[in-house]
C-alpha cells in the first residue's frame, strides 16, 4: 500500500467514526434562548471527541493496513 493509499484509508476510517462519535453523550438544554437551535448541545466537547475519534481510526486503519499487507485481502484484480 503506497502512502497515499493509507492517508486515504485513514481519512475515510476517520470521517465514518467521527460520525459514530459524535453523538455520544450529547446532552440539549431544556430551555433554549431566542436564536439558538433547540438541538444545539450544551457542552459539545468536540477535542475530546476528536481524540477518540483518532485512536479509534488509528487502531482500524491498523488492523486493515495488516490485513491488507497480509494479503487476507486485496485490492488486485482477479484474473
Amino acid at each position: 500500500m503506497n502512502p497515499m493509499s493509507a492517508i486515504a484509508l485513514y481519512a475515510t476510517i476517520f470521517l465514518a467514526v467521527l460520525f459514530m462519535v459524535l453523538p455520544w453523550g450529547v446532552r440539549v438544554a431544556e430551555n433554549t434562548e431566542q436564536g439558538h437551535a433547540s438541538s444545539a448541545p450544551i457542552t459539545p466537547r468536540i477535542g475530546k471527541k476528536m481524540l477518540i475519534t483518532a485512536l479509534i481510526s488509528l487502531v482500524v486503519w491498523a488492523i486493515v493496513f495488516v490485513l491488507i499487507k497480509e494479503n487476507v485481502y486485496s485490492f488486485a484484480p482477479i484474473n
